[in-house]
C-alpha cells in the first residue's frame, strides 16, 4: 500500500506497520470527512453509527472507502429514547413513560421543556429494518455502537444535524436517565439481528458491570452455538479487571479494546490490560476526527506494548513462516486478534468438574500463544 500523509499530521511509526493496524470503534462522521485525510489514512478503522442520522453517512464513507473502513450500524444507548416500543402511544405518551411515572411530579416542568425539544419517536421495527437492511448491504459490517449506559443523563437540546463536532456544544442537562429496562428491550432486538446475520458487535458499557454481565448470559444461554458463532467487543472497556476475567472464563467470544481519549483517564486501565488474556485484546482510537486516529490508535498501542512487554515493531519483516507468537511484537499480535475477531465461530466454554469446585474451561487457552 502506498501512503502519503500531509506534514501537519506526521506519522507515528512506519507505514508498513500501520497498515496492519486496525482502528476498531471510532466515530470520523462525528465530524467533516476530508477527501484527503480518508486517502492519506494508513490503518483500517471500524466506523460506528449511533443515531439515525448517521447511519447513512458511515455507509456512504465505507462505500467509497471499502479498503479502509469497516462500516458499523446500531443505535447507541444514549439515543435509545428515541426509538418506540409500542408505536401506537403519541410522542407525549411515549417519553412520559419513560421518564415520568405517577408517583414523580417533581420532575414535571423539567419534563414538558425536554419533551418539546426531543424528536418523534421512531418504533423499533422501523429501526430494525432499515439495520438489517444496512447490514445486508455489506457483508463486512459490524453491529455497532450498541450497548447500556446507566449514566447517561438527556440533555436539554434538539438533535443536532451532522457534523455533530461543529453543532453540538456545552449542552444544560436534565434530571432524566433513560430505564435500564428500555436499553435492554433495544439492545437485545439488535443483538437478536446481529445472531441472525452473523455480525459482530461494537459494545458500549458505562455504570453497568452487572447489567452487561447478567446480558452476556444470558445471550450465551439463548443462543448457545449461535451465540458463539459471532464475536463480542467491549469497546473503551471500563469493566474492572476481576469482572473482565470472570467474563473471559465464562464466554470464549468476548473481547475488550481500549483507547487513550476514555480509558487513559483511569489508572486502572494498565491493570485491565494486565489482566487481559493476550489473544482477548484489540486496540481503538474512539475520536471522532479522521486525522487524529492514526495516532490515537497507535498511542493505545504503545500503552498496550509497555504492560504486556511486548516489543514495537520498527519494520515490517515478518513471512509466513513467522509462527512463533514469543517472537511477535505489538502490532503482529494484535493484527492476529483482529483476524480471530472478525473469523468468529468461537471454541465454546465447556464445564469441568473437579473433587473441589466447578472450573471453567476453554480449549482456547489464556496462556499467550
Amino acid at each position: 500500500m502506498t501512503i502519503s500523509n500531509s506534514s501537519d499530521f506526521p506519522l507515528p511509526a512506519p507505514a508498513s506497520v500501520l497498515e496492519h493496524i486496525t482502528d476498531v470503534h471510532c466515530h470520523p462522521t462525528d465530524s467533516r470527512v476530508p477527501e484527503q485525510a480518508i486517502k492519506d489514512l494508513p490503518i483500517r478503522i471500524c466506523a460506528m453509527a449511533t443515531r439515525p442520522s448517521d447511519q447513512s453517512l458511515v455507509r456512504d464513507l465505507a462505500k467509497a472507502n471499502p479498503d479502509r473502513v469497516t462500516p458499523c450500524f446500531g443505535y447507541h444507548p444514549w439515543f435509545s429514547h428515541w426509538i418506540a416500543l409500542d408505536p401506537s402511544k403519541s410522542k407525549e405518551e411515549h417519553y412520559r413513560s419513560l421518564f415520568l411515572d405517577n408517583s414523580n411530579t417533581q420532575n414535571t416542568d423539567a419534563f414538558e421543556r425536554l419533551v418539546a425539544l426531543l424528536p418523534p419517536p421512531i418504533s423499533l421495527t422501523a429501526i430494525l429494518s432499515e439495520l438489517r437492511q444496512n447490514l445486508t448491504d455489506f457483508p463486512n459490517a459490524m453491529l455497532g455502537e450498541v450497548g447500556l449506559d446507566r449514566a447517561c443523563r438527556i440533555p436539554f437540546v434538539a438533535p443536532s444535524d451532522p457534523p455533530y463536532v461543529e453543532n453540538e456544544s456545552r449542552r444544560e442537562l436534565s434530571p432524566f436517565t433513560i430505564p435500564l429496562s428500555h436499553q435492554l428491550a433495544v439492545l437485545e432486538a439488535q443483538l437478536e439481528l446481529a445472531v441472525q446475520l452473523k455480525r459482530n458487535v461494537s459494545v458500549h458499557s458505562v455504570k453497568s458491570q452487572q447489567a452487561t454481565t447478567e446480558l452476556l448470559d444470558k445471550m450465551k444461554a439463548k443462543y448457545r452455538k449461535d451465540w458463539d458463532a459471532i464475536s463480542i467487543d467491549m469497546h473503551s472497556c471500563g469493566l474492572s479487571a476481576q469482572t473482565w476475567q470472570n467474563i473471559e472464563k465464562k464466554h470464549a467470544n468476548v473481547y475488550l479494546s481500549l483507547s487513550t481519549v476514555i480509558n487513559s483517564r483511569s489508572p486502572s486501565h494498565k491493570e485491565l490490560i494486565a489482566a487481559c488474556a493476550p489473544h482477548r485484546i484489540l486496540v481503538e482510537s474512539d475520536y471522532n476526527d479522521i486525522r487524529y486516529l492514526t495516532r490515537q490508535t497507535w498511542d493505545m498501542v504503545r500503552t498496550i506494548a509497555e504492560v504486556k512487554g511486548w516489543r514495537i515493531e520498527s519494520e515490517w519483516t515478518y513471512t509466513d513462516e513467522d509462527v512463533d507468537v514469543e517472537k511477535w511484537g505489538v502490532v503482529k499480535r494484535l493484527e492476529d486478534n483482529w483476524l480471530r475477531f472478525q473469523s468468529a465461530n468461537h471454541i465454546p466454554v465447556k464445564r469441568r468438574r473437579d473433587r473441589r469446585k466447578m472450573e471453567l474451561d476453554s480449549d482456547e487457552s489464556d496462556a499467550e500463544w
